[in-house]
């Protein structure tokens, strides 16, 4: 028997659906060869259409989270192909299932026309039952955050581009409620590009307590306190 048997309740079409789009996410990440890496000119159309999605382990953990924090409320910087928008619209439904509370949205936030397209295709092929938990942003976050956010946000998902972490956060923070949980990827990986949100977040007048899963390249995790010392 498996040691980490798979969380996510779902219906079977739907975990099929996320087996499938993390292996050709996988199968793409492959493609990413070292010498892409380091010549920048052509990587960025290259990345273009490609899934990067959140492991799929990490998927899992992010849904483990929502359910134990009882989130109704959950913030999603940097949807791409929507792949764990899906995780997180099933654990809102989950978490209402067993707290008795009515679930809330998925703010997710995507600049792509192209991975917003498709991931509208995604969603669709979920079902009524995940679409109708997500409230897409499209557009620049920095300013689509700006509106309509929540009183009380109890998750901020982090897996945009680096330069992108810190601002999105500050835009968040003053929504997040004391025991609400800002998760961070790649952070060990990307630790040079992420130095400035490394810096706030381990800055204690800021209100947060970290620490770090050790996924592949690291997933940070920080709870916020409340408020500022």
């Amino acid at each position: 028997m498996s040691l980490s048997p798979n969380p996510v309740i779902a219906p079977s079409h739907i975990l099929q659906l996320l087996d499938r789009l993390h292996a050709e996410s996988l199968e793409q990440e492959s493609q990413i060869t070292a010498g892409r890496l380091r010549n920048k000119v052509g990587f960025d159309e290259f990345m273009r259409d490609k899934f990067i999605a959140l492991d799929q382990d990490k998927c899992q953990f992010v849904y483990q989270t929502c359910l134990s924090i009882r989130a109704r409320n959950v913030v999603e910087a940097g949807t791409s192909y929507g792949v764990s928008t899906i995780y997180l619209s099933l654990a809102l439904a989950r978490s209402s299932k067993m707290y008795g509370h009515q679930p809330s949205k998925v703010i997710a936030t995507e600049f792509e026309p192209a991975k917003i397209a498709q991931a509208k295709k995604y969603w669709n092929e979920c079902g009524e039952d995940v679409e109708r938990l997500i409230d897409l942003r499209e557009g620049d976050l920095l300013e689509t955050l700006k509106v309509d956010l929540p009183d009380k946000v109890d998750l901020l998902l982090l897996d945009i581009w680096s330069p992108l972490a810190l601002p999105t956060l500050k835009i968040v923070q003053p929504n997040l409620r004391p025991g609400s949980v800002v998760i961070t990827d790649n952070i060990t990986g990307s630790a040079d590009r992420y130095k400035d949100l490394i810096e706030y977040l381990n800055d204690p007048s800021n209100g947060f307590s970290n620490t770090t899963v050790p996924y592949s390249k690291g997933l940070a995790v920080s709870v916020y306190l409340g408020g500022r010392s």
